[in-house]
């Protein structure tokens, strides 16, 4: 985080906690520069933050003042109802978001990361460089639990989590998704029931189906989480073999579940003796910092898997995740084995030199920073664009915005209607197995906020205002 940034981060906390009531007059410019050590400079970045994300207004030879901020659109309703689903009929629906995307294409619907910060440029350096040094380690086949070196630097990465483990506890995947494809064949069969969110990551819920597991979908509050209460009716009713959950910078909803309702959750899978499978993938992008614990490191049972990956925090092409299968350590190399054999060599070797220098906690904490700045603004222009009762999501973490519609408008239909202008969304309904959230949208907010992406999200208000009104037939 810049020092502007963390300026403008203090100011909007201390209104936000009521220090500067709505139309006070601010420190001037030379006072809070004094405060701070800073440059006048860094302060008039900071102030003009500020304007930018609605938190203060400037008056001509008066200064800076708190302004009166539009009221915050409400958060999006939680679904009451628990589902199970023995069939998921939203394939061609995902199949077609992940499609390949048009250059001209403004896709927002992709959970992918900012890759063009200069942060990430050691790592190009470090892949390019151990690509021209043919020696086995490069090219060749790793141990197949993985670069033992990476093993190490991950367990230290661990370390702000909670955790406290070495290199031995923890197995190199293939990516998140191999992660999770481990521990639930890791704890059920075919056949079994898994509780999930709702709404939940749209790759999971495939993923589960691809395995060949039921799913029972508990309801989710966007800001606490999992309803451990429904989840202990279900528990009840069902023979439920593992829950999976995301915790930490949840996808889609960005919450970070909140200690107690965290302890309370890992409680009743311990009282039930059930395994709970904990997606960690944007943990350490997490806005807050420290970062939330992990239930991995309350756990003392072993009965916590916990995968993640390096995915949303360097880059998806590089296939490095992993996972911590707790008590499951031998099935998982066994199931890593039969499946993928050894995670390539190349990445995972940059990755460390990445680490080891110092630049991957850099990059990480300057990705967090623009995430939660990029929130800000895009949460505004929602605001400002979208209509009236419009309900969006206030993430904590991650880089992902979920936009609950009125419940005439379709976002099967929006998406159609947007890529006449070049723009697509991930709509609601493929985030859910058993139906809902057809009215419903989740926007990356990820890469710099241009002018380009601010007039495609008053493009996105406009269509589904102009449904409202009438003025659009559905096609």
């Amino acid at each position: 985080m810049t020092r502007y940034q963390y300026l403008a981060s203090v100011i909007s906390q201390r209104i936000e906690q009521g220090l500067y009531p709505v139309g006070a007059r601010l420190p001037s410019i030379r006072v809070l520069s004094k405060e701070h050590g800073v440059s006048i400079t860094t302060v008039q970045q900071a102030y003009r933050t500020l304007e930018e994300q609605q938190w203060v207004e400037a008056r001509a030879k008066s200064g800076y003042f708190v302004a009166h901020r539009k009221i915050r659109p409400d958060l999006p309703a939680c679904c009451n109802a628990t589902q199970c689903s023995l069939t998921i009929p939203q394939w061609e629906r995902v199949l077609d978001m992940v499609d390949p995307v048009n250059a001209a294409e403004i896709a927002l619907g992709f959970a992918a990361p900012d890759m063009t910060n200069n942060s990430l440029l050691p790592l190009t350096r470090s892949l390019s460089r151990l690509s021209q040094r043919l020696y086995p380690r490069t090219f060749g086949d790793e141990d197949i639990r993985g670069c033992v070196e990476l093993r190490e630097q991950i367990a230290r990465l661990l370390i702000d989590s909670g955790s406290h483990m070495d290199a031995s506890h923890i197995l190199i995947t293939d990516g998140c998704r191999e992660a999770l494809s481990i521990a639930v064949r890791c704890v059920c069969k075919p056949g079994d029931v898994v509780a999930v969110e709702k709404p939940s990551f749209h790759a999971g819920i495939q993923l589960l189906h691809g395995l060949g597991m039921n799913l029972l979908e508990i309801p989710t509050n966007p800001v606490t989480g999992i309803s451990v209460e429904a989840l202990e009716l279900a528990l009840e009713q069902w023979p439920i073999k593992a829950i999976l959950v995301t915790p930490t910078g949840n996808n889609p909803l960005g919450f970070n579940m909140p200690l107690e309702r965290r302890h309370a959750l890992l409680r009743l899978a311990q009282e039930h003796d059930v395994a709970i499978i904990e997606d960690d993938t944007y943990g350490e992008l997490s806005y807050p910092y420290p970062r939330p614990a992990t239930l991995t490191s309350m756990d003392d049972t072993g009965n916590v898997l916990l995968c993640s990956s390096f995915s949303k925090t360097l880059a998806p092409g590089l296939r490095v995740g992993w996972i911590v299968p707790g008590s499951y350590m031998n099935r998982a190399v066994h199931m890593k084995y039969t499946s993928s054999g050894p995670t390539a060599g190349l990445a995972q070797l940059a990755i460390v030199d990445f680490i080891k220098q110092g630049h991957y906690l850099k990059h990480v904490r300057r990705m967090r920073s623009q995430y939660q700045h990029n929130r800000d603004l895009i949460t505004g222009w929602v605001t400002d664009y979208f209509p009236c009762g419009t309900r969006i999501s206030r993430p904590q973490g991650g880089f992902l915005l979920w936009v609950e519609l009125d419940k005439r408008i379709d976002t099967q239909w929006l998406n159609q209607k947007l890529s006449e202008q070049h723009i697509s969304i991930a709509i609601g309904a493929v985030f859910t197995a058993a139906g809902n959230y057809d009215n419903c949208l989740r926007i990356n907010y990820a890469w710099q906020l241009t002018d380009e992406i601010k007039h495609a999200i008053r493009q996105i208000g406009t269509a589904v205002q102009q449904r409202l009104d009438g003025h659009v037939s559905v096609s």
